[in-house]
């Protein structure tokens, strides 16, 4: 069942969202280009001492706002809530890149409605650059307070294709390479920061062939409200389907193709 939000309530979502990820901006950015250690998680992926007070700090500001909703993170994992709602945060997107020097990270929090799996509220901070791209649902997706608008390409071979990173195609490269021939050019400038390229017109495609839900939640909302598109590779628009990509809307369906082959 889809839950019922009203204009103010959305409004006001956003606005603790948008606060939430500044402030665990500033927090990231007194580590940031510090020399850090960096450990190892699990899947051999990076965590340091800046993600974990990230996302800390997260959780605190939504539980003393928001205590009956529930909080899915990428370092402390899940807490159930109540009220049928969940803050989806991910401190550090792109720690690699943060660790590197690479300005490129961002700070992510979304709002989720825990029956559709809907994005509500999308929030996607990049600390190091003063960049904000964000939305709610029916209102519109913003860049610094300035309408986000998809690019208006038409053809494949005039286009800017981008993954975070080639390394992660393994078994799936042929996908890839009939997108590297199908467009322009291609580059890495990935993780968040490709789909706030596409949100901004700034490239038509991204794809990504693993994404976390933390990963992918303010998404789900900010490329569909920049007119464009953001869904797994089977073309369902959804935050949980492990994989993605985002188009400018115009050139999905030749994107999709390319993916399926």
């Amino acid at each position: 069942m889809r839950m019922v939000a009203g204009e103010q309530e959305l409004d006001d979502w956003l606005a603790f969202a948008l606060d939430a990820a500044y402030q665990a901006g500033r927090l990231t950015l007194g580590y940031f280009l510090r020399g850090i250690e960096v450990e190892r998680k699990e899947d051999q992926s990076p965590v340091t001492v800046a993600d974990r007070a990230a996302e800390e700090t997260l959780r605190q500001m939504i539980h003393a706002r928001f205590p009956a909703d529930g909080i899915i993170g990428e370092e402390y994992g899940d807490q159930a809530g109540t009220s049928g709602r969940s803050w989806v945060i991910d401190p550090i997107d792109g720690t690699k890149s943060f660790l590197s020097g690479v300005p490129l990270y961002a700070n992510l929090v979304a709002l989720i409605d825990d029956t559709t799996r809907e994005s509500l509220v999308g929030v996607a901070h990049f600390p190091a650059l003063n960049e904000t791209l964000y939305a709610r649902r029916g209102g519109g997706a913003f860049w610094n307070g300035r309408r986000a608008r998809v690019s208006k390409k038409t053809a494949l071979a005039q286009s800017v294709a981008l993954t975070s990173d080639f390394n992660m195609w393994d078994g799936r490269e042929e996908s890839w390479r009939r997108i590297v021939a199908a467009t322009y050019f291609q580059r890495t400038w990935g993780d968040a920061y490709g789909y706030l390229l596409v949100a901004t017109g700034r490239a038509e495609l991204t794809v990504d062939p693993y994404m976390y839900l933390w990963d992918a939640a303010p998404f789900g909302v900010i490329l569909p409200e920049a007119g464009g598109t953001f869904t797994d590779w089977k073309g369902t628009a959804t935050i949980d389907g492990g994989e993605a990509f985002a188009t400018n809307g115009v050139l999905f369906d030749e994107v999709l193709r390319l993916i399926k082959g």
